[in-house]
């Protein structure tokens, strides 16, 4: 699986620099910086909180059984 990875890689190589579509090695770089992009910082602020209310609620140990949640989200999952 390594040496299909690595093929798939220089492939990849190989055909960027024959590129020279200007948009799609914008799209590439775009794509590129987007991986890198910390999710915490793309939020919002109101979902970090959350996201911090569900942490502090956890370490003091108020939580419900996956049952109850289950009967609560039901309609949504």
């Amino acid at each position: 699986m390594a040496i299909d990875l690595q093929n798939k890689k220089i492939e990849l190589i190989q055909w960027l620099s024959t590129l020279d579509d200007e948009f799609i090695i914008d799209k590439l770089m775009e794509l590129r910086d987007s991986e890198k992009a910390d999710w915490w910082e793309e939020i919002t602020v109101e979902e970090k909180e959350s996201i911090k209310q569900g942490v502090n609620d956890a370490d003091s140990g108020n939580l419900k059984p996956q049952s109850e949640v289950r009967k609560l989200y039901e309609k949504w999952l």
